[in-house]
């Protein structure tokens, strides 16, 4: 018979999701797929079974060309006025509380079905900032987020910040009077949260977030470096008379854009681009967006774009991103040097997050003794190259990136544990 009142924790996030709970006081994450504990935050919206597939299947299907619609990166949309519209899908009218909420009853069902015991409540991790500082969604991308695990079939959730939850996975409660920095680069935000253990928990001394992350790298280096082979830069013939125009540019962004991707292949958009290749000064690269837009190439665009930036980032001078989906042979070069340059706008911004949180904490570089990474976007060396920069003399930990999150919200679940 299954145990009731257990606590799971949860951390949703923009890329990938994790759970787990406290067993013999050590954190034991849900196994999502055979030898994983990580689940990609994706849907796949499949037009011939009606099925709606998560994860895994659904990046597959993506990759497999399946007729459907592709959707990641739904924890941006927190807050927003798009949460609570209603979309027709897979003849069903739905919202993104609806949608979320059937990834959270996934992950509910798969801890349930693996360990016996059943969970009515969660802890769910939740970032210093959804959006940014006194933006004005924040309160309500918190009440999204409690209405979607509501919707899943909790009956109560409780929230812990990301980077106090990571503070507790890398053993801040066994270091007491230690002052540490979370350095927590997620898929849509970086959180930086001083921290001061001591006997009794983790104290956050001053926490600070801006809304960029992986999504934002990998859009970034789209823009930069694919978008161009597709006509971003080039001009137009007038319709009527001499001269030119530059194409224009917002088909660009929304197309480099994760959670905007699925609602550029519009009739009226691929006429657009069809006219413009007629218009254009380079209509072979004006073809190769028509082709995107017509084989709804918008996220193998911005696969192999991810693909590009983790090569790049091991330093290999000659990495390039493969677009042989749209045309044989053809490549964008992100050397490692190319990628560095395409991030050092966001070098500067972790920087100033990290100056504002000391600011906050009346602290200066030199009392921070160690920094923690977490986040699989932490490990880009332009992170760690800023906060090095930053605190030479703290020691600078790694530990595992991807779960460290669902570690500590696990910890934290079992009563009386962590501050939750």
């Amino acid at each position: 018979m299954a145990v009731t009142g257990h606590a799971l924790g949860i951390d949703f996030g923009t890329s990938n999701s994790a759970a787990g709970y406290l067993c013999d006081g050590k954190p034991r994450l849900i196994e999502m797929s055979p030898g994983r504990t990580t689940l990609p935050t994706t849907f796949f919206f499949d037009f011939e079974t009606r099925q709606t597939l998560m994860g895994d299947p659904a990046n597959q299907a993506l990759l497999d060309g399946l007729d459907g619609r592709f959707m990641r990166a739904l924890k941006r949309v927190l807050g927003t006025s798009v949460m609570h519209e209603k979309r027709h899908i897979l003849n069903q009218s739905v919202t993104f509380v609806e949608i979320i909420a059937r990834f959270l009853s996934q992950i509910k069902t798969r801890a349930e079905a693996q360990t016996g015991l059943r969970f009515d409540r969660a802890l769910s991790g939740r970032p210093v900032v959804f959006h940014g500082i006194d933006d004005p969604r924040e309160t309500q991308a918190a009440a999204d987020l409690r209405a979607c695990y509501l919707a899943a079939g909790f009956s109560d959730v409780d929230f812990m910040p990301e980077p106090e939850a990571a503070a507790i996975a890398n053993g801040a409660l066994d270091h007491a009077g230690e002052i540490g920095l979370i350095v927590d680069i997620g898929g849509g935000t970086s959180d930086f949260s001083l921290f001061q253990s001591g006997a009794h928990g983790v104290t956050i001394m001053a926490s600070h977030g801006v809304r960029i992350g992986g999504t934002d790298f990998d859009r970034a280096i789209n823009i930069d470096r694919v978008m161009p082979l597709l006509g971003k830069g080039t001009q137009l013939r007038k319709l009527f008379g001499p001269g030119a125009s530059p194409v224009p540019g917002a088909i660009f962004n929304d197309l480099a854009t994760w959670e905007k991707i699925p609602f550029v292949y519009t009739a009226q958009n691929r006429r657009m681009v069809d006219e413009m290749t007629r218009l254009a000064h380079e209509p072979e690269k004006m073809a190769r967006l028509a082709a995107v837009l017509r084989d709804e190439l918008g996220h193998d665009l911005a696969f192999a774009v991810e693909r590009g930036k983790i090569a790049a980032n091991g330093g290999d001078a000659g990495s390039a991103i493969a677009l042989h989906q749209i045309a044989p042979g053809l490549v964008a070069p992100l050397s490692s040097d190319a990628l560095n340059a395409v991030l050092a706008p966001f070098a500067m911004l972790l920087r100033d997050g990290a100056h504002e949180t000391l600011r906050r904490a009346d602290l200066n570089p030199a009392q921070v003794n160690r920094v923690i990474y977490v986040g699989g976007s932490s490990l880009m060396s332009m992170v760690s190259d800023t906060m090095k920069a930053l605190f030479p003399d703290a020691g600078h930990s790694f530990a595992d990136v991807f779960t460290a999150v669902a570690d500590g919200l696990s910890v934290a679940s079992a009563p009386g544990r962590g501050n939750a």
